[in-house]
C-alpha cells in the first residue's frame, strides 16, 4: 500500500514562531507544514528547557497556544509527539483552533486573544448579569450576553471571570448588537498587571523600523 496516500503533504521550510507552554512564550522554528499541523524545533534546546519539563507541562494539558507571524496563523495546537535528536527538541503539533491573517488583528489589538468560552458576571445597570466569554487577552476580554441591553461605551464597571480567577474594575470599550441575538461587549482591564493573567500569552507582533 502507498503510505503517501494516508499522510498529508508536508512542505519543508524554516519559519520562526512562538508557543506558550508552562507559563512561558518559547521560540520555535517550523521545519515542515501540512494542512493538519507542523513539525517544530524548540529554539535553544537544552539551555533553558528540558524534555522532562515539557512532559511535565503536557501532563496538565496537551493543548498549547501558538503564533506563526510569517504565516499569519495563531490559535491552539495539540502536542502529539515530542522527540529528542542530537540535543534538539522537536514537537509534532496538530492544528485545533486556528485563526488566519492574524497579523492585522494583532496590530489592531496589540495582543493575542485566546478563544476561551466560559461563564462570568458583569455589573450593568445596577444589576449583575451572566455572560459567556468569547475570547481573552492580557489586556481585556470579549463577552456575550444573551439579552439585548443598553450600556454606555467608556463606562467603568465590575466583573468576575472565575475560569481565570479574574475580577475587579473593567472598562466598556465597545458594544455591538449586530446579530440581534444578544449583546457583544469589548472590555479592558483597569487595574490588573498584564503578567497576572495566568495562562494567556501576549504574542505581540514583531516590531518594524
Amino acid at each position: 500500500m502507498n503510505t503517501y496516500l494516508d499522510r498529508p503533504y508536508r512542505k519543508n521550510l524554516a519559519s520562526q514562531g512562538l508557543i506558550y507552554m508552562g507559563g512561558e512564550e518559547l521560540e520555535i522554528t517550523i521545519k515542515n507544514l501540512s494542512i493538519t499541523g507542523v513539525l517544530a524545533e524548540l529554539n535553544n534546546s537544552g539551555e533553558n528547557t528540558e524534555v522532562r519539563d515539557i512532559f511535565n507541562n503536557l501532563l496538565a494539558s496537551t493543548l498549547i497556544d501558538f503564533y506563526l507571524p510569517e504565516m499569519r496563523l495563531a490559535g491552539e495546537v495539540e502536542v502529539s509527539r515530542v522527540d529528542l535528536l542530537n540535543n534538539h527538541i522537536f514537537l509534532a503539533l496538530e492544528f485545533k483552533t486556528v485563526a488566519y491573517d492574524i497579523d492585522n488583528l494583532l496590530y489592531k489589538r496589540k495582543a493575542y486573544r485566546k478563544h476561551m468560552p466560559g461563564p462570568g458576571q458583569i455589573l450593568l445597570n445596577k444589576k449583575y448579569r451572566e455572560f459567556n466569554a468569547v475570547n481573552v487577552s492580557v489586556e481585556g476580554l470579549m463577552i456575550r450576553l444573551d439579552e439585548i441591553i443598553a450600556v454606555e461605551e467608556g463606562a467603568i464597571t465590575l466583573f468576575k471571570f472565575p475560569q481565570l480567577e479574574l475580577e475587579g474594575e473593567i472598562k466598556i470599550v465597545w458594544v455591538d448588537y449586530s446579530d440581534n441575538c444578544g449583546t457583544l461587549i469589548g472590555l479592558q482591564y483597569m487595574h490588573m498587571g498584564k503578567t497576572l493573567v495566568k495562562g494567556i500569552p501576549r504574542f505581540a507582533p514583531p516590531q518594524t523600523a
